[in-house]
Parts: C-alpha cells; structure tokens; sequence
C-alpha cells in the first residue's frame, strides 16, 4: 500500500493523502513558534497538530480579547467621530 494513496471515507468520497499530510505537519513545524524552537524533527506528527491546535485557541481569546477592549473603547467616544469609525471598522 502506497502512502501516496488517497484515504477513501464510506461513501467513497476522496480525502487528503499521506503525502498531503505529511506536508501539512512540516510546513505547521515551519510556522508555530513552540516548535520552530525546537529541532523539529524529534517532534511527533501529533504533537504539532496539538501544539497547532493550541496555538489557534491562543489566537483566538487574543483576538477576542482585543475585540472587547475595542468595544470598551468604542463605548466611551463620540460614537460619531472618526475614532469610533476606525474602531467599528475594525471590529467589523
């Protein structure tokens, strides 16, 4: 059996290959700030998709973080001035 087969679901509908996969998690290596400090190849597969995925959850309260602090911000200008129209654009 290839690696560069395609994963077929039940319904026989093509999914991403091993080959795609392995892409994925090296070019992940490349990009997340906990593991490119790292030497990246004793990393597991695993391990860079958890550390992926906590890293999208960080970025996540950053973003809403920086959202309610905008609107904090917005609630205490003239909602007609040209803050509070940069403001709403960025939070939009």
């Amino acid at each position: 059996m290839s690696s560069r087969r395609s994963r077929q679901s039940s319904a026989g509908v093509s999914r991403i290959s091993d080959d795609q996969i392995i892409e994925l998690v090296s070019k992940l290596r490349q990009l997340l700030p906990e593991i490119r400090n790292r030497r990246s190849d004793k990393v597991s597969a695993s391990k860079v998709l958890q550390e992926t995925c906590n890293y999208i959850r960080s970025l996540h309260r950053e973003v809403d973080d920086l959202s309610e602090r905008l609107s904090q911000l917005l609630a205490t200008i003239d909602a007609d001035s040209a803050e509070a129209a940069i403001i709403r654009s960025l939070i939009m």
